[in-house]
């Protein structure tokens, strides 16, 4: 979720997502100028948000990740790059509203296969259920509201840190919401020096991440195919230059 200003044509509906079409994106709304998620037509798994492949630099810490989890479908942005450019991941992910789910074909996310589960469930009811079952965990959860008070208690960031493998990582999207509360959570499951957070220049937007020990030494490039590992390469370089545990 990301702010611009208002588009022309824009009609508020009581908190069901509404799909826009431009001639070269589509994207998914619940709040006037706020933007759930944006695909371009032409290139659909191509991550057009930069907080999406923020929250991708977790890989430098997790270069080879078996299984990923992720909170909140929207209009699957990563689930879709992770799918074509991350082969050797099992993805399973949450999304809470019928009503997103119901908008999967339009923004052309890949059918379930043996590689990905989508499952129409609450991440807060469902993490607990999965100790040490991942070792990636992104978590970009909203509402019409924000953040849902349900992913926004210190339990959650514990049952997040609980899901976790050792050398694992969690990526977490704060978009315009109380950051410092999230923030300071997430330390209280991870430990003071495992979180670091990034800010999004051309955004409304900050990623926290929490990791689980350190990346393996020496260094591993991520196991992306080429074109994904270069269409992360900047936001590797700015969590490098953040933490020192993510390089030499």
């Amino acid at each position: 979720m990301w702010r611009r200003g208002k588009e022309q044509g824009w009609r508020p509906v009581r908190g069901e997502p509404v799909v826009l079409r431009g001639w070269n994106v589509i994207d998914l709304r619940f709040a006037e100028g706020t933007a759930q998620s944006r695909m371009s037509r032409w290139s659909p798994d191509r991550l057009v948000v930069d907080y999406t492949r923020t929250m991708l630099a977790a890989l430098r810490h997790v270069p080879e990740p078996r299984q990923i989890g992720i909170v909140g479908l929207g209009g699957g942005s990563q689930v879709k790059f992770l799918h074509r450019y991350l082969p050797s991941a099992r993805l399973e992910v949450f999304e809470i509203d019928p009503a997103v789910l119901a908008l999967r074909e339009t923004f052309r996310i890949p059918p379930d296969d043996a590689r990905l589960q989508v499952v129409l469930g609450d991440a807060a009811l469902e993490l607990p259920r999965r100790p040490a079952a991942y070792d990636l965990l992104l978590v970009d959860g909203y509402d019409p509201q924000g953040i849902p008070p349900a992913l926004s208690t210190p339990g959650f960031y514990r049952a997040c840190r609980a899901s976790l493998r050792e050398g694992g990582a969690v990526a977490v999207n704060l978009y315009a919401t109380e950051h410092a509360r999230h923030v300071a959570y997430l330390r209280a499951a991870f430990g003071e020096r495992q979180v670091v957070v990034l800010e999004e220049p051309r955004q409304s937007n900050r990623v926290a991440f929490g990791f689980v020990g350190h990346p393996p030494r020496p260094p591993r490039p991520p196991a992306l195919r080429w074109w994904g590992r270069r269409a992360l390469r900047r936001e590797f370089a700015r969590l490098d230059a953040v933490w020192p545990g993510g390089a030499d």
